[in-house]
């Protein structure tokens, strides 16, 4: 049997930082028009376009330097979430945070457009630290991880007038915080 040098270890993570980039491409060919198109913003809740826009943010960002700080962390993280939880379940987990964070932002946030796939990082970083939940005991780096995680983003928030997406953030985190908690509540996960 040959044996090949290269191979396609994690779907999810690989398919999703592939499809962005691609993204990214057409949006830098059309000056931006693409991410106006896939970003999320409160446009009426009788536009069918918003509701597909809850999901399609986390893949457009606004330039290169957005899109490798993202996938630097997600290519970093993701494989080992991915091959402990499975892809399929990873999937869900990653649909599901879209859906959170984009509805956030257009029930809180009216006014502003939400590009980009922080949110799926920092749930992906939550969910990370779970891999080490035993039985009737929770590892201090998942304590440490979400106070020191969720209260720079506060603080960050309160002190910096920036163009991040805090609340996206924590709700990612949060999203990743709950996946862990529910995947670990009865029995260890066992892969899909």
């Amino acid at each position: 049997m040959k044996k090949h040098l290269i191979h396609f270890n994690s779907p999810v993570i690989l398919g999703m930082t592939i499809l962005s980039f691609a993204l990214l491409l057409v949006s830098m060919a059309t000056q931006g028009m693409l991410n106006n198109a896939l970003a999320v913003r409160y446009t009426g809740w009788g536009d069918p376009l918003m509701y597909i826009r809850l999901f399609t943010h986390v893949l457009v960002h606004q330039d290169l330097s957005h899109y490798t700080g993202n996938f630097l962390l997600i290519l970093a993280v993701g494989p080992l979430v991915e091959e402990k939880y499975g892809s399929a379940r990873l999937l869900v987990m990653v649909c599901a945070t879209a859906l959170a964070t984009g509805l956030v932002n257009v029930l809180f946030s009216r006014n502003v457009m939400l590009l980009g796939a922080s949110g799926i990082v920092f749930m992906l970083i939550l969910l990370a630290s779970f891999t080490n939940l035993r039985e009737g005991s929770l590892p201090l780096t998942v304590l440490l991880v979400s106070v020191l995680y969720i209260g720079n983003e506060i603080a960050a928030g309160l002190i910096q007038n920036d163009n991040i997406s805090r609340i996206s953030h924590i709700v990612g985190g949060l999203c990743g915080a709950g996946f862990g908690f529910l995947l670990h509540r009865d029995n260890p996960p066992h892969r899909l």
